[in-house]
């Protein structure tokens, strides 16, 4: 695969960007719809590759659900082939069968599932043979992955004796086990919390339409480039100040890196503001920004400690590896601190033609690309960001001129 020469952007910033639906929201929907049935309709679903091959793979007929590289996907089909009576053997690419799903699996077998698995113990590949709950009563990690618990509780509802769900440890991504409970209510589902998780009775959905919102989680690259080129303004459209996803919050902590925001009926609009000497967040909560922040600090020269960080070794790559492979190239020497933080030191970058390695994740590419608007830079697969973003690069040129990616 040849190079991308990423275009750099124009100074000052202008435009309006349509924004993709939300891949997070979609997926949830999808699930809920599948085990709710046909009385449901579902308008603005996310065109990301994630989304359209979860729902595929919901109407499949075949034997073996192959999930490639989706985590959410081949979580939640764990959790809806149990659910649904759907016998099926679920696989991914080579990395998908590197990151482990025994908490799930162990979860569902407790409930009465049998799930055998096909290679090593812990791990895709896995068959789903039967459901025949015994009890409404399991127990869940919190702090490894919130699908795992998210998972679980969309299924509930469908289940003859409801969801009697116990988490261990401390929850990790708490705001994305909150949407699942919203697009839940939303359907007409009620979760209860208790004392020691959730409490889900057996229930049945309300029929209607509903609509997916805008991604924040694709806007952090926007506020990245605003940040780096410090001019101009932006309007992403149909993102809401009160919003179901998580990843809201980083239009409060880019307030620390010179970016404002301003909500208006439609959208928000972004132009640039004064920044602070350090930056310190914990993204426990939000993970899916940790590399956007951590490119953003790296290019503005800003030090910096990002906390939080222990589910980014099992995402699409080891993303604090990633990152400290990939910003060395441009003078940057991140220093791990575990499993749990990255410390970026106050280094001027040197953006001069290098090319960034994404190792087929779309967040390494996306997050990578507003350094191109501190110089010339490469890539080595543009077309990554289908899986969650597949209009990027076509936003991109509303900004920079007209490419093809």
């Amino acid at each position: 695969m040849n190079p991308f020469s990423v275009p750099s952007p124009s100074r000052p910033l202008r435009g309006t960007l349509p924004m993709v639906a939300s891949k997070s929201e979609s997926n949830r929907a999808l699930i809920l719809r599948a085990l709710a049935g046909p009385s449901i309709e579902l308008d603005n679903l996310s065109a990301a590759r994630d989304t359209r091959l979860l729902s595929s793979l919901l109407e499949s007929r075949e034997e073996v659900l192959d999930a490639r590289d989706a985590g959410t996907t081949l979580r939640f089909l764990t959790a809806w082939c149990a659910a649904a009576h759907r016998p099926a053997l679920i696989t991914g690419t080579p990395r998908m069968q590197e990151r482990p799903i025994g908490i799930l699996v162990d979860a569902l077998r407790e409930l009465g599932a049998e799930i055998h698995y096909e290679g090593k113990e812990g791990f895709p590949p896995h068959r789903v043979v039967s459901f025949n709950q015994k009890t409404p009563h399991t127990r869940v990690r919190g702090d490894v992955s919130s699908q795992y618990v998210s998972a679980l509780l969309l299924i509930g509802p469908f289940l003859p004796m409801g969801l009697e769900l116990t988490l261990t440890g401390e929850v990790a991504s708490r705001p994305y086990i909150d949407m699942t409970i919203e697009w839940m209510a939303r359907f007409g589902l009620r979760v209860e919390e208790t004392e020691s998780g959730f409490r889900v009775p057996p229930q049945t959905a309300k029929g209607g339409r509903y609509a997916v919102e805008s991604d924040w989680s694709g806007a952090g690259y926007w506020y990245t480039l605003m940040a780096l080129t410090g001019s101009g303004e932006l309007k992403l459209m149909h993102l809401r100040e009160q919003s179901l996803q998580g990843d809201r919050a980083l239009a409060d902590l880019f307030v620390n890196l010179g970016v404002q925001s301003r909500f208006e009926a439609d959208g928000v609009v972004i132009t640039p503001g004064p920044r602070a000497d350090r930056f310190v967040a914990n993204f426990s909560q939000i993970p899916d920004q940790a590399q956007t922040f951590a490119v953003c600090c790296a290019g503005l020269g800003i030090p910096a400690r990002l906390t939080g960080l222990k589910s980014l070794r099992i995402k699409e790559t080891d993303r604090i590896a990633a990152l400290q492979t990939e910003l060395a190239k441009f003078g940057c020497e991140a220093l791990a601190e575990g499993d749990e933080a990255l410390v970026l030191p106050d280094t001027p970058l040197h953006v001069k033609g290098q090319t960034v390695t994404t190792y087929e994740d779309h967040r390494m590419a996306m997050s990578f690309a507003p350094l191109a608007a501190l110089g010339a830079m490469q890539m080595d697969d543009a077309d990554v960001v289908a899986k969650s973003y597949p209009s990027f690069w076509e936003d991109w040129a509303i900004i920079s001129g007209n490419i093809t990616a």
